[in-house]
């Protein structure tokens, strides 16, 4: 009997000491610092999950036969047929990120997560929706996030929820948002927009009261020629004011144009739970690389998040996070998973036969069988499971040794 009380009492000491180590409740902005709710500065150290819910070509060795994920999905449904193609993207997604994907994120380090979301997950394009100006809401793209947000608070780390692909498409750049030029884009489109801000309320009060949800990073790298930022501003301004009609918690992530890194006419912040985002890519690891956005953050009294970076060597790597870091400046790394990947965090092996289906769509071969084809992707679907893959240890070393 006294054995049983004192297991009981220790699983008690237990559980109370991880309220006080875990129990950090919502981020919220303090002044130029991201904090818990004890008060204590946070120093987010993430990972974007690019490449889940948004193909870009060139995580796949696609780039050279398709611009966009639309594309590549055209092509693999003239390939394997339509039930066939939903059969590989749903195994798709099953398997490139899974529990231990996210087990192992906190094993490495990570505490926090950059989720980037493609809205047709979540609701149709404007130019399918059933009855027109309506918002149709879609499971899949819910349930994915929930499934992720399940594991994250499993293992105590923030999820920063990133629209990456917005309604038409946010930018110049295709591949980043899945742009259809034939189409609106978001800028084109009151509907876009429309569909943008009930987006953003639908996920937000979906949201509200979960405090593994380190916040909003409300529309990813912007790349459009605007005078003045102004529909920019004028949709950050729209999305806030949804946002907190249903959550009053969660810090708002706000990128600038070109890329992330132009906050013309996007100050001052209008938020008192608003913080910048910017994104560092190619450009040396020095201070002044980063002193404008420190003139930001010292100017408005406003923290600074560096949402994406990556693409470069370890030593660029560990240069940019002591930079990052000597600044009070949390970072999300780009990517978690790609074809031949040496940058990245885990390297995915190419399927055999793969090259037969690219030089087909190239114009340099005879067309894969409808078999075969679909052998080849089911194989890439597994290959994409984190067992399958090559994990680049120099990477976190880069990223985590001081």
């Amino acid at each position: 009997m006294k054995k049983v009380l004192f297991v009981s009492v220790l699983s008690l000491v237990s559980f109370l000491v991880e309220l006080n180590v875990f129990g950090q409740g919502y981020l919220k902005t303090d002044g130029q610092k991201i904090v818990n709710e004890k008060g204590e500065n946070v120093l987010l150290r993430g990972i974007g999950l690019g490449g889940w819910m948004l193909q870009e070509p060139y995580m796949l060795q696609l780039s050279k036969v398709a611009g966009t994920q639309t594309e590549i999905k055209t092509k693999i449904t003239e390939l394997i047929g339509p039930e066939n193609t939903e059969k590989f993207y749903s195994a798709y997604r099953k398997n490139m990120i899974t529990k231990r994907d996210i087990d192992s994120l906190k094993k490495w380090g990570f505490n926090s997560i950059r989720l980037p979301m493609h809205y047709n997950l979540f609701t149709y394009p404007i130019e399918t929706e059933p009855v027109k100006g309506k918002d149709t809401w879609l499971t899949e793209g819910f349930a994915l996030t929930d499934s992720l947000l399940k594991w994250c608070k499993q293992n105590k780390i923030y999820l920063i929820l990133d629209l990456h692909a917005a309604p038409g498409g946010q930018g110049n750049d295709r591949p980043i948002a899945d742009v259809d030029i034939t189409k609106p884009q978001l800028w084109e489109s009151d509907l876009n927009i429309k569909k943008t801000i009930a987006l953003w309320k639908k996920l937000a009060a979906r949201y509200a009261n979960e405090e593994w949800i380190g916040g909003y990073d409300l529309i990813n790298e912007t790349n459009y020629k605007m005078d003045g930022n102004v529909p920019l501003q004028k949709l950050f301004f729209a999305l806030t004011d949804g946002i907190r009609k249903v959550d009053k918690k969660h810090i708002i992530f706000i990128e600038g144009n070109q890329f992330a890194n132009d906050f013309n006419g996007l100050v001052p912040p209008w938020d008192d739970n608003m913080a910048y985002s910017f994104h560092k890519y190619w450009n040396p690891t020095t201070q002044e690389t980063i002193q404008k956005y420190i003139n930001l953050r010292e100017e408005n009294e406003v923290p600074l998040w560096m949402g994406e970076s990556g693409e470069n060597n370890n030593e660029w790597y560990k240069g940019a996070v002591t930079l990052l870091e000597s600044n009070n400046i949390g970072w999300a790394w780009w990517t978690i998973k790609k074809i031949g990947s040496t940058s990245g965090l885990m390297n995915v092996a190419r399927p055999k036969g793969y090259q037969t289906i690219i030089d087909y769509w190239a114009g340099k071969g005879p067309k894969p069988t409808e078999s075969e084809a679909l052998a080849i992707l089911m194989q890439l679907a597994d290959n994409m499971k984190l067992e399958n893959c090559n994990i680049n240890y120099d990477v976190l070393k880069a990223l985590f040794e001081k």
